[in-house]
């Protein structure tokens, strides 16, 4: 899902990005030809910026994608343009517009795109991070695998935890509550010394308590700040 979620960010940023080109007097298919173009420049500035640490390869790594996409819509004009007869994609004689050599008009296109597409990727991790991942681990002596997602809690019991899904199901493992929490991320949530639950499946059921499907869990007094906030945060999704 995330895959195509990042897919689907691009057809979509490319296709304004097209539609401003078209209101530059291009057609749509060289409007998506030009397009083209601010993809991969747009994806190592977004990649490439957090490895300049210095302020001085940040300039130099601005400048040099802004050269390419100038160079880049240079050769369609003049090389790739040249070579199409009048009833190809492009019809000659047409100049470049002065916005698409505007360093100031680039750059902001090119940090409209790679921002977009460094928060949209941000939020599908979230969004995705539980369905997407699995853990494994042994119980009675079987290796187990299980989606994060089909995890409901997570009870401790004195030397051994026990491991509850969705559906009821339940594993008994010996490894402590404590590095099930470090395990498991911040997709589960510490609400008592005995039980980490799935923050996904989670609801306020009482001050007390919380709820996960038919199952009630009590709240300790140290957890229960952190418990509310989260129930609340998830309430306003």
């Amino acid at each position: 899902m995330k895959a195509l979620g990042r897919i689907a960010y691009w057809v979509v940023a490319l296709a304004l990005v097209s539609a401003i080109l078209v209101s530059l007097d291009y057609s749509p298919g060289q409007a998506i030809l030009i397009s083209l173009v601010f993809g991969p420049c747009a994806l190592a500035l977004e990649y490439l910026m957090p490895k300049a640490l210095k302020p001085m390869d940040k300039v130099f790594l601005s400048l040099a994608v802004l050269v390419s996409v100038i160079l880049l819509i240079i050769c369609l004009h003049y090389f790739v343009w040249a070579r199409l007869s009048p009833e190809g994609i492009f019809s000659s004689g047409k100049a470049i517009p002065p916005m698409l050599v505007n360093p100031v008009f680039l750059g902001f296109i090119l940090t409209v795109l790679s921002i977009g597409d460094y928060y949209w990727a941000q939020w599908l991790a979230k969004r995705f991070r539980a369905k997407d991942r699995t853990i494994t681990f042994f119980s009675e002596r079987k290796s187990v695998t299980l989606p994060l997602a089909d995890i409901a809690y997570v009870e401790s019991n004195d030397t051994e935890v026990r491991i509850v899904t969705v559906t009821g199901e339940s594993f008994r493992n010996k490894t402590g509550i404590g590095q099930w929490e470090n395990l498991l991320g911040d997709d589960f949530l510490r609400i008592h010394r005995s039980y980490l639950v799935n923050a996904d499946l989670v609801t306020l059921a009482s001050s007390d308590t919380v709820r996960i499907g038919e199952t009630e869990l009590p709240i300790s007094r140290k957890y229960k700040d952190g418990v509310k906030a989260m129930c609340q945060k998830i309430g306003t999704k």
